[in-house]
């Protein structure tokens, strides 16, 4: 193949920052691997996302140790995927809390998921003897949940489709600020292999509503000031948006997937072709689209078999 498969050939180790990104809320980011939150509470912790194995998941824990000795209770992930999920047990928290469409879609895919991220991410996955199986939550919600940890409120809420069918991000009231997961990214490409691109805007202005002073995203640097929150609404919208209008012509003129890619290359290069994962995500973004706008609202699943294929047609 004319590029190696994914993240394959992405071995070297990540510089760490641990952002205050408001009063005891943290964000554990990592040159564009996938970011983990840390809110403290009066006597405990929430960690937003665990990361995708215990050994990761223990670098946070490591960060976490350094502002506080508070024990860790909650865990709350955005969405189901493996990179996100299965280092959770390193946590013992009390509760795991997931939205019960993200829980469904473990159930739904969660095993293909894993396989598949094992396959695109070798580096993030080293220590993978350590997980002890699929993330499932001991705590579901619908569209809204409130949290407390003392006097400290934390609203947990679905505001739409977007990176998946599943998303929920966490507000913290008492400080203006959003950990969204990957609905929002930050020089970092959006994975849309599983995602809804005629509503993720849409989720983005919901977000925006919200006149956020500070955003934990999904990867890439915490985002703190009103400029830089919407610098980086603005930009993720651009990439959705320039990733499906392009596959969407395409295939409502009867235009084949290779097809669909070269017009997405042509409008996505020259504006993103420098962000983190952007070649790794790209083959899966564009089959997504071109599947979307053929009317396939719920994404296929995707397999260790399908993504070589997949990419050999595609990035080959």
């Amino acid at each position: 193949m004319a590029k190696a498969f994914a993240s394959q050939g992405d071995l070297d180790e990540k510089k760490i920052s641990f952002t205050e990104v408001g009063e005891g809320l943290w964000a554990f980011t990592a040159e564009g691997d996938p970011n983990s939150g840390v809110i403290i509470g009066d006597d405990s912790v929430m960690i937003v996302e665990a990361q995708a194995t215990p050994r990761l998941a223990n670098k946070v824990i490591e960060k976490v140790r350094e502002v506080t000795d508070k024990p860790i209770t909650h865990v709350v992930l955005t969405h189901y995927h493996a990179v996100r999920v299965l280092g959770a047990s390193a946590f013992g928290a009390q509760q795991v809390i997931m939205g019960e469409k993200a829980r469904a879609m473990v159930a739904e895919r969660g095993q293909e998921d894993w396989d598949s991220e094992f396959q695109r991410f070798p580096r993030l996955f080293q220590g993978h003897e350590s997980i002890p199986g699929l993330t499932w939550p001991t705590t579901t919600f619908n569209d809204r949940m409130t949290v407390y940890l003392g006097k400290r409120r934390i609203d947990l809420m679905h505001l739409g489709r977007a990176h998946t069918a599943g998303d929920i991000v966490i507000h913290l009231p008492d400080a203006n600020t959003m950990f969204t997961g990957d609905i929002v990214e930050y020089h970092s490409a959006c994975y849309c292999g599983d995602g809804h691109f005629a509503d993720w805007t849409g989720t983005l202005d919901n977000i925006r509503a919200f006149g956020l002073d500070a955003i934990a995203p999904g990867r890439g640097d915490a985002l703190v000031g009103q400029d830089m929150v919407n610098a980086a609404l603005d930009a993720t919208a651009d990439f959705v948006t320039s990733t499906y209008a392009p596959a969407r012509r395409v295939a409502l003129k009867g235009g084949t997937l290779k097809d669909a890619w070269d017009a997405v290359r042509a409008e996505c290069d020259p504006k993103f072709k420098d962000y983190a994962i952007y070649e790794h995500c790209l083959p899966f973004n564009v089959a997504r689209a071109y599947d979307e706008a053929q009317g396939i609202d719920n994404p296929r699943i995707w397999t260790a078999e399908r993504d070589m294929k997949m990419w050999e047609a595609l990035q080959g």
